[in-house]
């Protein structure tokens, strides 16, 4: 097994540089049972992937995460709880953000989780015609100088939102956004701008949801009823966004040379490549929790390097995509 990377995420807090990923466990990704859920993060945390992202939305993931603490600390002790990391999001609907309804949903996810304090909030906001977003922050601000936060980040925001909240005095960690060899919309402002600021950029839909694996190389576009997750039905539409099916077979064709040149799989050059990037602290890689297991395919990320080539290869494709900035946004413009 390679040694398992970790990056300093914020003073005193260091985090595991492939995060589980819990979206999986909201529904529409298959039936996932609890007791088979908890026995595999259990089964993670014993070989080194000890970060967790979940969502106050993501159904039931919060609740496991408690779970997995109150079981991890049977078998291992209260010591063993330090170790571990938990992120969750708050993502409420636009409106009025005062400082009770900030902290009534502070205090369920706590709850839930089973922690006297959140590791990090990820705050998400939908319209941002709603600058009420702002007083949020403010107020998770002050949660975090009580002691109920450590540390505070975001999810989905585009620049200029968080430069305004730069501009309002709102210290931020980190933003987790879209990033992978298909959508690297990041690289146009988001990651000079968090260079500049001291934030990280923690990646998701890296994989896009199992797409930019071996089992879609050499294969017919997928028809509708083949797309049976929620991941694979939203990535699909990227991919379609980015340049269609056949330049997408073009790129799986590129990584599974270099795959096989470095002696690992596709998933591992695609972690890989966003790993590198710039200000980029992690991934998020979905873990279907009781049904698959991503454990010996992750821990070879950490052991690989790409070499100039590598990347000359992948540009050689992705250089006939579409530009994703300017059709869709900056990050998180999908989403608005």
């Amino acid at each position: 097994m390679s040694e398992i990377e970790t990056i300093q995420l914020a003073p005193n807090f260091s985090i595991c540089r492939i995060l589980n990923g819990m979206w999986q466990v909201a529904g529409g990704h298959g039936q996932i049972n609890h007791d088979s859920a908890i026995s595999q993060m259990l089964e993670y945390n014993e070989n080194g992937f000890n970060t967790w992202d979940m969502a106050d939305i993501y159904g039931p993931a919060e609740s496991f995460y408690g779970d997995f603490r109150n079981e991890l600390e049977k078998k291992k002790g209260k010591n063993e709880l330090e170790k571990i990391q938990g992120f969750t999001k708050f993502v409420p609907n636009p409106g009025p953000m005062t400082r009770s309804i900030v902290e009534h949903y502070i205090d369920q996810s706590m709850k839930k989780m089973n922690v006297d304090v959140i590791d990090v909030i990820q705050f998400h906001w939908w319209d941002y015609n709603d600058a009420s977003y702002i007083d949020a922050l403010h107020q998770l601000t002050k949660l975090r100088d009580d002691g109920k936060i450590s540390n505070l980040g975001l999810t989905n925001f585009d620049t200029e939102r968080i430069q305004i909240m730069n501009d309002n005095g709102i210290e931020l960690i980190s933003n987790q956004v879209q990033y992978s060899i298909i959508d690297q919309r990041p690289d146009v402002r988001m990651t000079s701008f968090c260079k500049n600021h001291n934030m990280k950029l923690l990646a998701y839909g890296t994989l896009l949801g199992g797409l930019l694996t071996e089992k879609y190389l050499g294969t017919p576009k997928p028809t509708q009823s083949d797309l049976d997750t929620f991941s694979l039905q939203k990535y699909m539409n990227m991919i379609d966004a980015w340049g269609g099916w056949i330049l997408f077979q073009e790129l799986l064709v590129v990584l599974d040379e270099i795959a096989k040149k470095h002696n690992v799989k596709i998933p591992n050059v695609a972690t890989r490549f966003i790993l590198n990037k710039p200000t980029v602290a992690g991934v998020i890689i979905g873990s279907r929790l009781g049904l698959s297991d991503h454990i010996g395919q992750n821990n070879k990320t950490f052991s690989l390097q790409l070499q100039n080539d590598d990347y000359e290869n992948i540009k050689s494709v992705t250089s006939k995509a579409n530009d994703l900035f300017t059709s869709i946004g900056d990050c998180g413009g999908e989403y608005r």
